[in-house]
């Protein structure tokens, strides 16, 4: 069976900088796959490629469907959903407005404001606020739940995690075990190594541009020298 989302031979530049070199990478239906890596390495232009924000070569397969060189309106359309590391919400707009702008015209989502305010109560207490003003946490939370709106089969999260307090940390990875509940794909860009060991069903190690490792949590976990030469500081 072919996997969901479908990556071969990814290559990008940015200018004369050749970044990615011939990145392969599967996300099956409702799976959590996490791509690890340090700083620098190519994970976010992995997912940005994919989602139509960095021009690229070689393959990329949506659901059967080549997406390579769609504009990221289509593709996100398409049902392939994106968090960007910036969070990108609209300041100005409440926290309800956020939320209702990630909803698709004319589709019936799987998902509702309801939904959302369950999963974070946080944010239904913060309904009428402007977005602006959340703290780091609360803003990734609305982030992760505007995305989601948009009713995706699968979800790009690219550091969710990133300079949060632990305690907003384990309310994301309730909220990705939610989504693979409901048979939500994600694909996660994560440096915290415990998480993604945690809520991942595979792994791939990135370095240089390049996948270094591919396997499980647990065969990650008994490799040291994979995650001493590309993961530890």
């Amino acid at each position: 069976m072919s996997a969901l989302l479908e990556i071969r031979d990814l290559q990008a530049f940015y200018g004369k900088s050749h970044v990615l070199h011939g990145v392969n990478l599967d996300v099956q239906k409702g799976e959590i796959v996490s791509l690890l890596g340090r700083n620098g390495v190519g994970r976010s232009t992995t997912v940005k490629a994919v989602m139509g924000l960095v021009t690229a070569t070689g393959s990329v397969r949506f659901g059967g469907r080549d997406i390579l060189g769609l504009p990221a309106f289509r593709i996100a359309h398409l049902g392939l959903g994106y968090v960007p590391e910036n969070r990108d919400i609209f300041p100005t707009l409440t926290v309800e407005q956020n939320l209702l702008l990630g909803q698709k015209r004319g589709h019936t989502s799987r998902w509702n404001l309801t939904d959302m305010y369950q999963m974070f109560p946080r944010l239904q207490e913060r309904q009428h606020t402007a977005a602006g003003v959340l703290s780091g946490g609360e803003q990734q939370m609305l982030t992760l739940c505007r995305t989601l709106m948009g009713d995706p089969d699968l979800i790009m999260i690219d550091e969710p995690t990133e300079g949060l307090a632990p305690k907003i940390v384990e309310l994301v990875a309730q909220y990705l075990q939610a989504l693979k509940e409901r048979g939500i794909s994600v694909l996660l860009v994560e440096q915290k190594l415990a998480i993604a060991l945690d809520i991942s069903q595979r792994v791939y190690v990135m370095g240089r541009g390049s996948i270094v490792f591919e396997g499980t949590p647990k065969q990650l976990q008994e490799s040291p020298a994979i995650r001493k030469e590309w993961l530890e500081v």
